[in-house]
């Protein structure tokens, strides 16, 4: 049924009245807070009425539900979603193997374990260096590393220490 062919304004007149009504009541055994919420969503079909946004909210409501009917009913559609669904599970699949080839690329190892650290039986990577044969100057880096650290915390401590909290 178009939009012209229905009698809007008694509707909408019809609706408000039926809302005010409850709204009296709503305001006689609830209280004033219920009755007036009650009282402005029964105002709305008539506000929509006058500001002309029934034929709007008209127009959206037919749009839904003749994309919901064709959704439904059109065998076409559903091959669509068929296809779509097909193209997540290859985006899923192709994530994960992926990250098993990387995995593999990086010989299995976690982030900062070394090739001393290795599970037996898998050898270093090419290009990877020995423990022994690394030089010894990187254990002092991590240990100047941690004492920066905790010089950051030296100077929060001596904060505390002199407003009285620590």
């Amino acid at each position: 049924m178009p939009f012209d062919q229905i009698a809007w304004f008694p509707l909408c007149v019809g609706l408000t009245v039926a809302g005010l009504v409850l709204s009296f009541m709503a305001f006689r055994r609830r209280g004033a807070a219920s009755g007036m919420r009650v009282a402005a969503w029964a105002l709305l079909p008539l506000a929509a009425y006058l500001t002309n946004a029934l034929q709007a909210l008209w127009t959206i409501g037919s749009t839904l539900v003749g994309f919901v009917t064709s959704l439904v009913f059109n065998p076409l559609v559903w091959a669509g979603v068929a296809v779509a669904g097909l193209s997540v599970v290859l985006f899923v699949v192709s994530g994960v193997l992926r990250g098993r080839k990387l995995a593999k690329a990086g010989g299995g190892k976690k982030a900062g374990e070394t090739a001393a650290e290795a599970p037996a039986g898998r050898q270093a990577p090419a290009g990877r260096q020995a423990p022994a044969a690394r030089p010894a100057a990187a254990k002092p880096a991590v240990e100047s590393k941690k004492k920066s650290a905790d010089d950051d915390f030296s100077d929060i401590e001596d904060l505390l220490k002199k407003r009285g909290i620590s």
